[in-house]
């Protein structure tokens, strides 16, 4: 919109009264670089919305308008300040990366227990998959196989301690 035009009555009072807007901020603030930060912000908004009619005092508004938005703005970055000043406690590594060591120890391990349940006998080996893999309850696998819960805790009981065996694991690490 063209400041000569009749209706940008605002915007052509923040044109005439820049200096003197900024420099009330700086006075309030004790920041010239804020003030004028603010003051340009003032602008954008006014371009931005439709002319206000019927303003009988243009500075003393663009005056309100600009503390509000000065206040506003140290307000906003307030809280990004406590935002990043929390992120700053934030320890700089989440999870660790495993080293390559311990990602070849875990692979064997990985195989080793492989290999356990592939030595279970039939019965314990789908009892144990079905629980322990597969997550389903005992009673459920017992449903699905046919035989008693008694007889699925017996097989989980053997499978884990042919595991643990298979690992060379002791009761404690369990």
């Amino acid at each position: 919109m063209p400041l000569d035009s009749p209706k940008p009555t605002l915007v052509a009072a923040l044109v005439r009264h820049y200096d003197d807007l900024v420099d009330s901020l700086r006075r309030r603030l004790g920041d010239r670089y804020f003030a004028r930060e603010v003051v340009h912000d003032v602008c954008v908004q006014l371009l931005e919305e439709p002319e206000k009619d019927g303003v009988r005092s243009p500075l003393a508004l663009l005056r309100k308008i600009s503390h509000d938005r000065a206040v506003s703005l140290y307000r906003s970055e307030r809280r990004r300040q406590a935002w990043v000043d929390d992120q700053a406690e934030l320890p700089d590594i989440v999870c660790a990366r495993p080293t390559p060591e311990r990602q070849h120890e875990a692979a064997s391990e990985l195989d080793r227990l492989c290999d356990a349940i592939a030595d279970l006998p039939p019965r314990c080996q789908m009892v144990f998959v079905m629980h322990k893999i597969h997550e389903l309850p005992q009673a459920e696998v017992a449903e699905r196989m046919g035989i008693s819960l008694k007889a699925v805790e017996k097989h989980l009981r053997l499978g884990m301690a042919a595991c643990r065996a298979h690992l060379g694991w002791q009761e404690s690490h369990a």
